[in-house]
């Protein structure tokens, strides 16, 4: 059987206003930092031949994505199922705002981060059904070696299922803008995770 390799990478780097805040849906371009970073990653994935590409239909992974594939002879298939988790009325707000404006609720997800669902949002419990449901048929639709650009949120919960951990534990994996992940197929019962979050 030939073995197929996933190269799951995280979108490029986005300005965030400087401080720490809830990035989900909200749908923001790459910076200066994250094209250098896509550029960088179209380098090292020039020659692994892929056969395709896919990505969500949020700027930051189309714009990545479109870069990388320059490389090859066709264009990233956008897929809105691989976006990431949906924060609702708490996206694009610092986490100081919400900790202030919903001390409560800012406490809850601290403590039950897998089932938080913060207001008109999701939680990562909804969103790692529908990632590892459309994660699964991309690999069955498909052969040869593929990449996925996805979101910190997105990965985190494909790589917690493949190690076997606990999807409460999903922060434990870090997921840098523009980092790298490559996953080993022989067939669906035969996989291994080659490398985790490098970033050139």
């Amino acid at each position: 059987m030939v073995q197929r390799n996933i190269y799951l990478i995280r979108h490029g780097a986005i300005d965030n206003k400087g401080s720490k805040r809830f990035i989900g849906q909200i749908d923001l371009p790459i910076n200066a930092e994250g094209i250098a970073q896509a550029k960088g990653l179209k380098g090292r994935l020039r020659d692994v031949g892929l056969s395709a590409v896919f990505c969500s239909d949020l700027k930051r992974s189309i714009e990545t994505a479109e870069i990388i594939a320059e490389e090859y002879d066709f264009k990233p298939i956008v897929n809105r199922r691989l976006r990431e988790i949906s924060l609702g009325k708490w996206d694009g707000q610092s986490f100081d705002e919400i900790r202030r404006r919903f001390p409560k609720e800012f406490d809850q997800r601290g403590k039950d981060i897998f089932n938080f669902c913060p207001p008109d949002g999701e939680s990562f419990k909804i969103c790692s059904e529908r990632v590892l449901a459309e994660y699964k048929n991309i690999l069955q639709s498909t052969s040869g070696n593929i990449l996925i650009v996805g979101h910190a949120g997105v990965n985190r919960i494909i790589l917690c299922h493949l190690l076997g951990m606990p999807m409460e534990n999903l922060f434990r994996i870090g997921q840098d803008y523009g980092c790298l992940n490559i996953i080993s197929y022989l067939d669906k019962e035969k996989y291994s995770i080659k490398l985790l979050n490098q970033t050139l």
